[in-house]
């Protein structure tokens, strides 16, 4: 999993003299401008394997317990979150009254094979989502070499 990085022309930090145009339009869809869209879009997973089952730790910052949707199918993990937020501001002085409201859904999905889907496990704590997910128990008494005749 690996994340792009964008390309701006000014990387070496050379910039045209002159050209004010190009650098207001630079610095007002800049990285600040749709890094909150972007962002917004996804959550940061950390997936871990030990011997007997797989640990994932999600984060999910103000997102509420209610609002995480987990589904485990045909072995695809998928984890959706919803988040809401407001704010809203008061100048009596002014006669101005500000309000924001933010709404975003988040989805991530992961192909894990070999899990015991009756046991798994999930917790949701300061807003980490952490699921654990035990493997299946496969007997190795089952494997047998096949001679060939």
């Amino acid at each position: 999993m690996f994340e792009l990085v964008p390309f701006r022309k000014n990387n070496t930090g050379i910039s045209k003299k002159g050209d004010y145009f190009e650098d207001m339009l630079a610095n007002f869809f800049g990285d600040t401008f749709f890094s909150p869209m972007f962002n917004e879009g996804s959550f940061k997973v950390d997936l871990k394997e030990n011997e007997n089952e797989y640990l994932v730790e999600a984060d999910l910052p103000g997102v509420k317990k209610d609002d995480i949707d987990i589904d485990y199918n045909l072995n695809y993990l998928t984890i959706s979150a919803k988040k809401e937020s407001s704010s809203e501001e008061n100048d009596k002085n002014n006669g101005y009254i500000r309000r924001e409201r933010h709404y975003g859904e988040f989805k991530r999905s992961f192909y894990i094979d070999n899990v015991n889907e009756d046991n798994i496990h999930a917790e949701f704590q300061d807003g980490v989502l952490k699921l654990v997910l035990p493997k299946e128990t496969h007997s190795k008494k089952n494997k047998r070499k096949i001679e060939i005749h």
